[in-house]
């Protein structure tokens, strides 16, 4: 299979709120499919006309990042992240900035420089910035103002059977349902790309609440904390095929569709495994709420090192992924549910 797609998604800088180069890169891949609408969130939405159900399958196309909050008088640069993102990780990383590709480096007080106490405890945000060389606060504002986001900088690399890229949450969502648009149903699909779902999945509920699903399948990259050091810790794991979920903080999977999702691999051999972590939360959680509500479930790629520059999949987790959506999918057309 071709991936040099997902390569252009990941690529692509858009963090929540700020998802316009992405939604470009999709709208270029599928505006053949069918009908095309951007929302005023910034949603967008493939209608493939049919007939008797609304199918949605949604993927959210924005990715944690960074806000400029204020610029020092030396020219240090301090942000909030956009997104969930772990400060431990962040000394060091590189970044880019949206509006101007400008570098920059995400620096801290030299270790030399710090006391006992401050050397036996992770950094706090507050205390770190972005270093783009500026000397004083009228040069660094020469290329960067209050509010500009910045993104993760990083290498998109194949590494034979896994991809490691930034922004595989939920870039991989997209590339499947890109992939699943190019199928033709019998019912109404609605591919939709969703917009600020790092923040609270505000895009997803305004388009569920636009197209009215009877069912509706959440595609993500899910955690995968298989390099834990106990079994039991494990959330997903890496090549052990799509994560189904049975729920988390926003949503509980529909009985019915879950029993048909189960039963749909099992019958073609297709490995699954079950998400077996209850935290966090994606868009099948706005999407069920919306309007009456609707049949949601949600399945999963699994990822490595999500909301950080080195996200990681396996080729087969995707593979076996998009099998198993597309055969769901035929299994709603012939009204096995």
């Amino acid at each position: 299979m071709n991936y040099d797609v997902l390569k252009e998604y990941t690529d692509a800088l858009s963090p929540s709120g700020c998802e316009g180069n992405i939604r470009d890169v999709i709208k270029s891949k599928v505006q053949n499919f069918g009908d095309i609408v951007v929302d005023s969130m910034g949603n967008l939405m493939v209608h493939k006309k049919g007939s008797g159900k609304r199918v949605m399958i949604a993927a959210h196309m924005d990715e944690v990042g960074f806000i400029v909050t204020s610029i020092c008088k030396d020219g240090r640069i301090k942000f909030g992240t956009v997104g969930g993102i772990d400060p431990r990780i962040l000394v060091s990383k590189r970044v880019v900035f949206v509006k101007n590709n400008l570098l920059g480096v995400i620096g801290v007080k030299p270790i030399h420089l710090q006391d006992r106490e401050e050397r036996g405890k992770p950094i706090p945000k507050k205390d770190l910035f972005i270093d783009i060389g500026a000397t004083s606060k009228e040069e660094a504002e020469k290329y960067v103002k209050l509010g500009d986001f910045a993104a993760f900088e990083s290498e998109y690399i194949d590494l034979g059977e896994t991809i490691k890229a930034k922004a595989l949450d939920d870039r991989i969502g997209c590339f499947l349902l890109t992939k699943l648009l190019k199928d033709d149903y019998d019912f109404d699909l609605y591919g939709a790309f969703t917009a600020q779902e790092e923040v609270g999945s505000r895009g997803a509920g305004v388009a569920a609440y636009r197209i009215k699903p009877d069912v509706a399948i959440a595609i993500e990259g899910t955690t995968c904390a298989d390099i834990a050091k106990d079994e039991k810790d494990f959330v997903t794991t890496l090549g052990d095929g799509p994560a189904i979920s049975l729920m988390d903080r926003t949503s509980s999977a529909s009985g019915k569709l879950l029993k048909m999702i189960i039963n749909t691999a099992e019958e073609n051999k297709i490995p699954y495994q079950f998400r077996r972590g209850i935290v966090g939360g994606n868009d099948a959680g706005r999407i069920s709420r919306a309007r009456e509500g609707c049949l949601t479930c949600t399945i999963s790629v699994p990822t490595r090192y999500i909301h950080s520059p080195i996200s990681m999949i396996k080729k087969k987790d995707f593979e076996n992924t998009l099998k198993l959506i597309k055969l769901v999918l035929k299994n709603i057309e012939k009204g096995e549910f």
